[in-house]
């Protein structure tokens, strides 16, 4: 059977067929898209029905978000949210909570509210608009009952003293660990992983992650997400991970796709180091699913947290002093990057700070000279501060970028005046020298690092609008289409499925989104005013 959805007008991302009116459908894959009269020769071969429910709407392909992480956000989704910003969710809407004194209230709130007996657990905390943050002040306000406070980044933690004590922490198993503050109850970067071992007995219990994935699935379709790429697998346990995924939102018929990309370090920490990892990586797509697979892919880290203002920074460095941290060595860095390279796998880099993009870079350059690759898809994951002179690298080296363009949004303005100052905090996210270069770019949420809304990102992106209204480096916006891009057949190129999904084409699946008003005509200020009003999945209908 074959069916017809007709629109006021198709955006198919397909520079050679541009636009349509009509798309024919069968068996989840796309016949021919163009009008109904072209259409004609498919209708005269099987079985029809025509779908004009959508018939005064504009349909693109379905949106493509190549960097979030599911399981992360089954852990946080079931927390209260205190943020800075405002957050919508299909659920309920957060207020922006912008001050320590509103901060201490909303826990204060929190902790009545929650039954008692149960822990507490609240998502949000940044110390620009909430203040400090310690154990001491979590047990003046908690007491006994175990409370968790998780840092905006996700890479933090505080516990107060219940907390710690019910998951039986203990100062000597920490002794010298440089990024655990243990009388501060504070837990960051590498010294999460610690946190986190402890921590799993609750975050990863089969109720809180069933609510959890329960409400990744309604984040992404209120988005207008087809597919998505899940750019960490393993943060916490990869079995557990891998089985919940399968078992909550596949059984589900979640109308998404999810390209998954292992944590090398978890995977290090798993199945052992170097070739060991290697073998393990290697046999992973063995698991694949109709719509959970794995690829030739892994995932490297470099510097900390933009969130944290962790990441590695070039001189003059952050104004305060203070330095940023290594999420992984540079010479271990350099190491595990070869093993994959020589392997002929795509390495995707998580890099917030110059520095750590200089290191990702130079190891790029060493390893093209030792063992030259075309088409690589060595990819730059979020792109917070940059160089003029590290794009022409990028550039020459055959590098892609994936962007948290929200990073500009949110920030910019803050670490204008508490971080590294005017000039740098400006060009966050410099995408517009990366489209006159024609680097390939995406745009990408980190979800939960930003709302996992595509087009509120390119349109950050097109507009440089900060959260305070101010635009700043206006010759780092990116055009229209190059936006619309990042979030469709470019999102798609990162993940290596341009030739599934991305645009809309004879052979591809039919995955869509339904807007209410049309991109090219609201230009790039209108893009996060559009309504998506329903998604298409391989050819199935999916209301928000």
């Amino acid at each position: 059977m074959i069916t017809v959805f007709t629109a006021k007008k198709i955006i198919t991302m397909n520079p050679s067929w541009p636009e349509a009116t009509a798309i024919a459908v069968r068996d989840g894959r796309i016949l021919e898209v163009g009008t109904l009269d072209s259409l004609q020769l498919w209708l005269d071969s099987d079985e029809h029905e025509f779908n004009h429910e959508y018939a005064e709407k504009i349909i693109m392909p379905g949106l493509i978000d190549p960097h979030l992480h599911p399981m992360m956000a089954a852990v946080l989704l079931p927390m209260q949210f205190i943020t800075g910003l405002e957050w919508k969710f299909p659920w309920e809407t957060v207020k922006a909570t912008t001050t320590p004194q509103d901060y201490e209230v909303e826990l204060r709130r929190g902790h009545e509210n929650t039954a008692e007996g149960k822990p507490f657990f609240t998502w949000g905390y940044h110390m620009h608009w909430h203040g400090d943050m310690s154990r001491e002040l979590l047990d003046n306000i908690f007491k006994d009952r175990s409370a968790v406070v998780w840092q905006r980044s996700f890479h933090e933690v505080y516990l107060n003293s219940a907390m710690m004590a019910h998951l039986g922490m203990e100062q000597e198993e920490v002794k010298g660990s440089p990024q655990i503050n243990y009388e501060k109850g504070h837990f960051y970067e590498n010294g999460l992983g610690y946190a986190i071992g402890k921590l799993n007995q609750l975050i990863m219990s089969p109720e809180w992650i069933q609510l959890g994935l329960e409400r990744v699935m309604q984040v992404a379709h209120f988005g207008g997400h087809t597919t998505v790429g899940d750019m960490a697998v393993g943060i916490f346990d990869f079995d557990l991970e891998w089985q919940a995924a399968i078992n909550i939102m596949e059984k589900s018929d979640a109308p998404f796709r999810v390209l998954c990309v292992p944590h090398e370090t978890r995977v290090n920490f798993m199945a052992g180091g170097g070739e060991q990892g290697l073998d393990f990586v290697k046999d992973l797509p063995d698991r694949n699913t109709s719509q959970f697979r794995f690829a030739k892919k892994i995932k490297l880290f470099t510097d900390g947290a933009f969130f944290s203002q962790l990441a590695m920074m070039q001189d003059p460095g952050y104004i305060d002093g203070h330095l940023g941290e290594w999420l992984t060595p540079p010479e271990r860095y350099e190491a595990s990057a070869r093993i994959y390279w020589n392997a002929g796998f795509e390495i995707h880099v998580h890099c917030t700070g110059d520095l750590g993009l200089e290191l990702a870079l130079d190891t790029l350059e060493k390893l093209q000279w030792e063992r030259p690759r075309f088409n690589h898809g060595y990819t730059i994951e979020h792109f917070g501060f940059s160089t003029q002179e590290q794009i022409h690298r990028i550039k020459a080296l055959g590098a892609n970028v994936s962007a948290n363009v929200y990073y500009l949004h949110e920030l910019s303005a803050a670490y204008s005046r508490d971080g590294v100052g005017v000039e740098r905090s400006s060009q966050m996210g410099r995408l517009g020298s990366c489209e006159r270069e024609d680097i390939l770019i995406s745009l990408h949420s980190d979800f939960p690092m930003a709302p996992a809304m595509p087009l509120h990102n390119a349109w950050v992106a097109c507009t440089r609008e900060n959260c305070e209204g101010d635009v700043v480096a206006v010759n780092e916006r990116v055009s229209l289409d190059t936006a619309l891009k990042a979030i469709t057949i470019n999102a798609a190129r990162i993940l290596g499925l341009e030739n599934e999904t991305g645009s809309l084409r004879a052979g591809k699946k039919a995955d869509f989104a339904i807007l209410d008003k049309d991109p090219y005509e609201t230009g790039g200020e209108g893009l996060k005013e559009i309504n998506i009003e329903a998604t298409v999945f391989e050819g199935r209908i999916f209301p928000i």
